[in-house]
């Protein structure tokens, strides 16, 4: 069954360089107590998990009791420091996405809490809630059936009847093709993943998402390339694969996620999706970012520039384990209330003193690594200037990933970013195995099962026939 989009970007929402700084969004959200994401003001985002242990039955009353600490210490600093208001994800783990009674039991804790600090003080607070992608414990996984995909949207939608204000999630859909196309480097694989495999996926869980979003008046927030261009961003940090794959794999993941936009989400979208200035330029949605914070879960490259145009900034998830000033999570809340503080006051002095801002958080990583400078405002608008104008998803991230190429080619010419001789060199290979794909996905399908390994994955998941796809003649 094909999952038919909503609405289509055949324009972008953001034209003007001068149009593109945080804090402001063409289309803010606003939520049911009046916060306005987009609107004006910069709002922490604070995502915290608990330290290593075991949840199940028996060990529920303590997930039950760090909850509660951890939610009691994050109100009570965002208080103390006079936070305009904060921004609470939940990003659930596997066992209590797989037992909704238990995700929606911490959920309700975390809520109410919330709630009591909003009477008592003041401080206004949205919850998001992240269930877990579990359909990969499963291996092969099923996308479309099963009792894990059903956990995910009953925890969805039993969560926004306690209180959720937004739904986001970390689809997962291609991720078993992807990772293969990340070992070897392989970017016809990494296109069919996320062009065909990934939009497929993402079409198909976010029609159902909206519609939850819709049913229980909640926000359909938005969808992450996490386990895409997040895992290429860490092979990278690590030098296990050439930075500008990541950096060119980053950008072939906007068509990806941006269908959730065209199947109705909102935004702001999750965190850890670094495409997401793209997301804003081309819908006009708010959009979360995560940089020099999120240090606690992943190291990057990318500290100060994914904060140059974001409307939420976030940590990305820290464990609830003690610090010598606090527990982890109370210390990364004071972290991005003064970061948030610092963007809002520079822009409170004027447009001029935002877009400076802007610019040299931009201008401060963008020179030393390429996945860094394809995350530039100038470079943003002009990669999504001409993605918008293919109706095509397939076509679009092959497209992405040539704009990639030739905006980095360019950058590295320039003297504006700094490539070392063998980044340059894969940059012509990336380049080469990008014009070798036809337009045709089905061209690209029949072409990749004499590669891939089809055990590790079930195609007819994402409505694919084996040995059935036919190769289409350019003619």
């Amino acid at each position: 069954m094909d999952y038919k989009p909503v609405k289509t970007f055949s324009e972008l929402a953001i034209k003007s360089l001068d149009d593109f700084v945080y804090g402001i969004a063409p289309h803010p959200v606003t939520a049911k107590n009046g916060m306005v994401i987009g609107g004006g003001t910069v709002y922490p985002e604070i995502n915290f998990t608990l330290p290593p242990m075991t949840v199940n039955e028996s060990t529920m009353p303590e997930v039950r009791r760090q909850y509660n600490e951890m939610i009691g210490g994050i109100l009570e600093r965002a208080k103390d420091l006079h936070a305009p208001g904060i921004i609470v994800e939940l990003e659930l783990l596997p066992p209590t996405t797989i037992e909704p009674k238990w995700g929606v039991e911490i959920c309700k804790i975390l809520r109410d809490k919330m709630y009591e600090y909003e009477e008592k003080y003041g401080l206004k607070s949205l919850l998001r809630i992240t269930p877990n992608d579990t359909r990969e414990i499963e291996r092969p996984p099923f996308m479309r059936r099963g009792e894990l995909l059903e956990s995910i949207f009953v925890t969805f939608e039993k969560c926004a009847e306690v209180g959720a204000d937004i739904l986001a999630i970390e689809t997962t859909g291609g991720k078993e093709v992807h990772d293969e196309a990340l070992v070897t480097c392989d970017i016809r694989k990494a296109i069919f993943a996320l062009g065909v495999l990934g939009v497929r996926d993402m079409r198909f869980m976010w029609s159902r998402i909206v519609d939850i979003a819709k049913r229980t008046d909640s926000i359909p927030g938005g969808d992450t390339a996490c386990g895409f261009g997040n895992t290429a961003l860490a092979l990278a940090e690590q030098s296990m694969i050439p930075r500008v794959f990541a950096a060119v794999d980053r950008v072939a993941t906007v068509p990806r996620t941006l269908a959730c936009f065209e199947m109705g989400a909102v935004g702001p979208d999750k965190d850890c999706g670094y495409e997401g200035p793209y997301m804003k330029a081309i819908t006009g949605a708010p959009i979360a970012m995560e940089g020099k914070t999120a240090a606690c879960a992943h190291l990057s490259a990318l500290g100060n520039i994914a904060a140059c145009v974001c409307d939420v900034w976030s940590n990305e998830s820290v464990q609830n384990v003690k610090l010598l000033s606090a527990p982890a999570p109370v210390a990364y809340m004071e972290q991005l209330i003064y970061d948030c503080r610092l963007l809002n006051e520079a822009a409170a002095d004027g447009k001029e003193y935002a877009l400076k801002m802007r610019d040299w958080l931009a201008n401060s990583d963008s020179k030393l690594d390429p996945q860094a400078y394809i995350l530039r405002p100038d470079v943003v608008l002009e990669i999504s200037k001409e993605l918008v104008k293919e109706a095509d998803a397939f076509v679009a991230t092959k497209k992405a990933a040539a704009l990639a190429v030739e905006a980095l080619k360019k950058g590295a010419a320039a003297g504006e970013l700094e490539l070392p001789a063998k980044e340059k060199k894969w940059l012509d290979i990336i380049g080469s195995q990008v014009d070798s794909i036809p337009d045709n996905w089905e061209e690209l399908w029949y072409d990749l099962q004499k590669s891939l390994d089809l055990s590790k994955w079930r195609p007819e998941e994402y409505d694919l026939e084996v040995n059935a796809a036919k190769a289409v003649s350019a003619g």
